[in-house]
């Protein structure tokens, strides 16, 4: 499960895919299917969100990683690399890590 907090000691992966609204239900399939084929499976993966942009031109993948090491070790298995392939076909990828700095709630009413 995603947990977005400053004591997870995590690696956070941002990764913006942009690509031709005719295209964005493909890149999203494309996506789907690499996570489920190995993704999920692999060692130190926690979480996945895909999230689609509401203009069709976006989609981006919010990701969860135990390391910065499990995350490269996922990226040698050529299981997924097909779907992965064919995805970077139609759409251009903006990878990005990260590390929460801080976070901010609700005020109260």
């Amino acid at each position: 499960m995603t947990q977005i907090s400053l004591n997870n000691q995590v690696l956070t992966l941002i990764n913006v895919f942009t690509v031709e609204p005719a295209n964005q239900e493909r890149l999203i399939e494309l996506l789907t299917d690499a996570t489920n084929v190995s993704v999920r499976y692999a060692p130190g993966f926690i979480s996945c969100i895909l999230y689609r942009g509401t203009d069709g031109t976006k989609v981006t993948m919010y990701s969860q990683w135990r390391s910065a090491e499990d995350y490269q070790a996922m990226r040698n298995d050529p299981r997924p690399l097909p779907y992965l392939q064919e995805a970077l076909k139609i759409a251009k990828f903006e990878p990005g890590m990260y590390e929460i700095v801080t976070t901010f709630e609700a005020a109260g009413e």
